[in-house]
């Protein structure tokens, strides 16, 4: 029996490199009060993308949206820019809360359509539609980062997001 397949692994709190059209194709399942995605049996609630900023809508001091296109299609990114003014963060201790609101406020500022950029998030719907609750933005550098990270998404899929899950 193959090595993987014995050991029941888990995609849940991963930051999971999928190629847009995957994230587009997860399944998503509603309660009253979230969402939550699965790809092949296995739950999803993280994600890494890397491609083109799109489009970019700022709504200053509320939050960041925009789209990026890795080739295979398009994914909707929200980043937050309220921690200050959210009741969300409320019961966070001050310091973090703003140290949080000035790492968004930095990656705000370096989005602009036509970069390449290495977005980290947790999955989230809004209007049935996923879309990636931005943690974490960084503007690539590199010309070849989008291909490796295609590249990096089959080789994973291939050996790890494809196999049956096993019963824990």
């Amino acid at each position: 029996m193959n090595q993987r397949r014995r050991f029941s692994f888990s995609l849940y709190q991963t930051h999971v490199k999928l190629l847009a059209f995957d994230l587009n194709s997860l399944n998503q399942t509603s309660s009253s009060d979230s969402v939550s995605f699965s790809r092949k049996g296995y739950a999803v609630s993280c994600t890494e993308i890397v491609g083109v900023v799109v489009f970019r809508d700022l709504k200053p001091n509320r939050f960041l949206k925009f789209s990026v296109d890795d080739g295979t299609a398009c994914v909707g990114c929200i980043l937050w820019l309220n921690h200050l003014t959210s009741s969300y963060f409320a019961s966070r201790h001050h310091q973090d809360v703003r140290i949080l609101g000035d790492m968004a406020t930095h990656f705000a500022a370096q989005i602009r359509v036509g970069i390449v950029v290495r977005v980290r998030g947790k999955l989230s719907s809004y209007r049935g539609m996923v879309q990636i609750t931005v943690s974490d933005v960084v503007v690539e550098d590199d010309p070849n980062a989008e291909i490796l990270h295609w590249l990096d998404s089959m080789r994973l899929a291939m050996k790890c997001y494809d196999l049956s899950p096993t019963p824990t």
